[in-house]
């Protein structure tokens, strides 16, 4: 642990216990596809407090002149880990709150979870990996993702990164996230490796990001900013432009090492967007999961454009065809769900939430298996037969169960492990790292 970094473990802030009879994650929808189920591990959560002295003070500056301030920034970090869990272990329900519809008052919701405050740890040199989610969201939203993978041997590390209201802060504040997500990442990366010990395999690691959290992932995980970019000039202090390519600055937030990078609706989009050429400074693997009508952050100039420009990347890109913004989140609780404003934090106008997730799951549990555990069969999920689901056939056998799942292979271009039927509306498209 570096001698400028204090931290210490934090009770479950945030979070309510029930009694439960714990199990390894929750279970998708009989129309899942194969890879989405959960692993055998049961799940442990504690939460780190991080502090990273002397930072940029951008969120509370009036403007963009503030001469330079300073602060210690303070960051909580939610683990989700595989676990010892014992029969009737309280399980967590947590606790959240998102900003209402402008002028309302922010509105406070719960959800039950599967994991278990504080569970004993089991095994030894996991995959770690790193989520940030997106603006004014919490890693706790996402845990149809967090908890899935901790079933699977992983250790997944969410960042709070307590970002302003959005809605009614200054423009220079608005923007500060373009600084502090990557800041935040490569941080939070360099304190875990210590932190965790043997608890995790510190050269296997994988960055996983949703929305602004996507943005956070591609530029922590290599892309390089463009140091010509209208934003530069809105951050205050010119913290994003330090950070900008050719700056001396550039590399601190380049988290060394990543086997994985995984975006799903990527921030950082328009024309042009903010790294110019620099995605093409991405050498690991990446997955980019979009909605092709996202009204929040685009599609054809952000995730697609973002899947051309990182050519030197072996990399995928998964389309919810007519899907929008909505595609990382857990399925709304049901105190979001008496307002459209509130409900639309969560869910797709279009698609039912537990299938867009079970989809997700899938895929991403075939990416990081292949590319963390060096798991070569996993490359069969992912080497579809068409690029569009809908054109994919499967003449099963006489007497195979109707929900059977696609074995792939010669013959079959239904895509491996979905249902018939049940590969619909999706597109998968993949281009091989150029030299």
């Amino acid at each position: 642990m570096s001698l400028g970094c204090a931290v210490w473990l934090k009770r479950i802030s945030g979070l309510a216990l029930a009694w439960a009879a714990p199990v390894a994650a929750t279970l998708p929808s009989v129309d899942a596809p194969e890879l989405a189920k959960p692993g055998a591990f049961g799940i442990g959560y504690r939460s780190l407090n991080l502090v990273q002295p002397n930072q940029p003070d951008l969120e509370t500056a009036p403007d963009r002149q503030t001469p330079n301030l300073r602060r210690d920034r303070r960051l909580t970090v939610d683990l989700w880990y595989p676990a010892a869990v014992k029969p009737r272990a309280k399980t967590l329900v947590y606790r959240n709150t998102l900003w209402g519809e402008p002028p309302k008052a922010p509105v406070t919701f719960t959800h039950t979870g599967s994991a278990v405050a504080n569970a004993k740890p089991i095994g030894s040199r996991h995959p770690l990996i790193i989520l940030s989610h997106g603006y004014s969201n919490a890693p706790a939203l996402m845990t149809w993702l967090t908890e899935n993978l901790a079933s699977k041997g992983y250790v997944v590390a969410g960042i709070r990164h307590a970002d302003p209201n959005p809605y009614v802060a200054a423009p220079s504040v608005r923007a500060a996230p373009f600084y502090l997500r990557p800041s935040d990442i490569s941080f939070v990366a360099g304190q875990l490796r210590p932190l965790l010990g043997t608890q995790i395999d510190p050269d296997n690691l994988a960055l996983i990001g949703y929305s602004q959290g996507g943005y956070g992932v591609l530029t922590a995980g290599g892309a390089s900013l463009d140091p010509n970019h209208p934003l530069m000039a809105q951050v205050a202090q010119g913290a994003l432009k330090s950070l900008a390519r050719g700056s001396a600055a550039a590399e601190t937030i380049r988290v060394q090492g990543v086997k994985a990078i995984i975006a799903l609706a990527p921030a950082g989009g328009g024309w042009p967007h903010i790294w110019g050429d620099g995605l093409a400074d991405i050498k690991a693997p990446l997955l980019l999961i979009a909605g092709d009508s996202d009204p929040v952050v685009g599609y054809d100039k952000a995730a697609r454009a973002f899947f051309e420009g990182a050519r030197h990347s072996d990399r995928y890109l998964l389309t919810f065809r007519q899907a929008g913004h909505a595609i990382a989140l857990n399925a709304a609780p049901a105190a979001m769900r008496h307002s459209l404003w509130d409900l639309d934090w969560f869910e797709d106008p279009i698609w039912r939430q537990d299938r867009v997730s079970a989809i997700n799951l899938h895929f991403i549990t075939a990416f990081l298996a292949r590319h963390l555990r060096k798991a070569h069969t996993m490359q069969s999920y992912l080497d579809v037969a068409t690029e569009t689901s809908d054109l994919g056939t499967w003449d099963a056998p006489p007497g195979t169960a109707w929900g059977a799942y696609s074995p792939g292979g010669p013959g079959v271009t239904l895509w491996k492990g979905f249902q018939r039927r049940h590969a619909q509306g999706l597109r998968l498209e993949h281009r091989a790292a150029q030299d």
